[in-house]
């Protein structure tokens, strides 16, 4: 993608300013800090405050709840990029004592473990971790609320479950490891498991009158993986740079890309929302965003990023309630491309010595019966395959060693394509996953499926 003006147009800010201030106002928080990304840079802060000349700075600490799920999620990965882990491995072959021992580190990853929402006891979030310290009591009896795998439901547990795996074979505290391998290598020097100055004093303020109180803070022990970091918005938009573009240091952007992967469908009648590894996803007006959101008492936080765009947005309150900071995110990134759409790359061919002759004379229409698709030569030997009358078979092709292709989305994404060849070593027809293509409908020189009659 070709790089954005280092700065934002004036009329560009300002219209992120506005829409900070009204948030503040309209969602009565008492204070409001916000940045935006742009190709891994940060193009753009602003603040708002109840007292003039007290605004947070991008370096005020806020708490960010269920943002801590990403990351911990990433530590996760790692494990699972080094060999240690399998996805599909239950919790029980890593870790003893769970009352979810079954579970894959997958399931409770993408909440698809069927296991409770909230552990037992009073409201974890507003009362110290001290109340439930042994891991293997974090219910009260059976945990299972659905079957396993069948369907998205959102467990706070699962997460402690997961910073647990990571001590145990990391064998280190899980902030100790999240500060060495994850927030030194990326400069996250603010991100802290407690609060450290200055940060944000946290809220709730009444529904229908003017007025405030502070909302307690505890360590929340067993659950913090759940939800325990504080964060700034300066550090959390070089997260979010991250978690767009990679860091081989830390995590690929495969495995990235990976977590932005949908598990299960959503719980919604509409494909608006879902959720991939310690990753939500909402999409907007076409557009898919990736991120996460979060709340503890007295904070709002919420990353989202455009990834194919390259714009990030943060937005942290100190308030129980009242500011959708999901709302608030969405609408940074969709001002900055509303007033600055990226410009394209011009076009230009792919240089003469890149060019096999023998692929070049794969292009062009194939058939797969009668549907009409479309094969195009890019760069680096990769295919894509498309249908013209738009129902059909579409993937991108990434090329193999032995001479194949592997479809790496659509339908077929994860088969081969091979392009098979009569005795004499002319083109016969394309075979992906047992698909058939052919240069003519039904071409009666193919080994068409079931054969064919001819047409008449």
């Amino acid at each position: 993608m070709p790089p954005y003006d280092d700065a934002l147009l004036p009329a560009t800010a300002r219209a992120l300013d506005h829409r900070i201030a009204v948030a503040q106002r309209e969602g009565r928080t008492p204070s409001l800090v916000a940045a935006v990304v742009r190709d891994g840079e940060t193009v753009w802060s602003g603040a708002r405050s109840m007292i003039d000349g007290h605004a947070p700075t991008s370096d005020t600490q806020y708490r960010i709840g269920s943002i801590t799920k990403t990351f911990v999620a990433v530590l996760v990965l790692r494990l699972r990029d080094e060999g240690l882990v399998d996805l599909a491995d239950p919790l029980e072959k890593h870790l003893s004592g769970t009352q979810a021992p079954a579970a894959t580190l997958a399931q409770l990853l993408s909440h698809t473990s069927g296991i409770g929402a909230e552990p037992r006891g009073p409201w974890w979030e507003r009362t110290p971790g001290t109340l439930r310290p042994d891991l293997g009591e974090l219910f009260d009896g059976d945990p299972a609320r659905h079957p396993a795998g069948r369907r998205h439901h959102y467990s706070n547990p699962g997460f402690a479950y997961l910073g647990a795996l990571v001590e145990a074979l990391r064998g280190a505290p899980w902030g100790e490891v999240l500060r060495r391998e994850l927030l030194d290598p990326l400069g996250l020097r603010r991100t802290t498991l407690l609060p450290e100055s200055p940060h944000a004093g946290g809220f709730a303020v009444h529904p229908w009158a003017d007025v405030m109180q502070p909302e307690p803070l505890h360590d929340t022990g067993r659950m913090g993986p759940a939800g325990q970091l504080w964060s700034t918005a300066g550090d959390l938009a070089r997260f979010a740079a991250f978690l767009v573009r990679g860091d081989d240091r830390v995590l690929s952007a495969g495995s990235l890309a990976e977590m932005r992967t949908p598990a299960v469908a959503p719980e919604a009648t509409s494909w608006d929302v879902a959720y991939g590894l310690g990753t939500q996803l909402f999409r907007h007006d076409g557009t898919l965003l990736a991120g996460h959101t979060g709340s503890m008492p007295g904070f709002l936080a919420c990353l989202l990023s455009d990834v194919d765009e390259g714009v990030s947005a943060v937005a942290l309150t100190n308030a129980t309630s009242g500011v959708s900071v999901s709302g608030l995110a969405t609408d940074l990134i969709g001002t900055v491309l509303r007033h600055e759409p990226r410009i394209p790359e011009p076009w230009r061919p792919l240089a003469a010595d890149a060019v096999d002759p023998e692929l070049l004379a794969l292009t062009g229409p194939w058939y797969w019966g009668a549907n009409p698709h479309v094969l195009r030569l890019k760069e680096d030997r990769w295919l894509d395959l498309s249908p013209l009358n738009g129902a059909g078979y579409a993937s991108l092709l990434r090329p193999e060693g032995d001479g194949t292709w592997t479809a790496v989305d659509g339908y077929c994404a994860g088969e081969t394509l091979r392009v098979e060849r009569t005795a004499d070593g002319e083109v016969s027809h394309l075979d992906l996953g047992t698909f058939v293509f052919t240069r003519e409908p039904y071409d009666r020189a193919a080994p068409v499926p079931g054969g064919t009659r001819g047409w008449t």
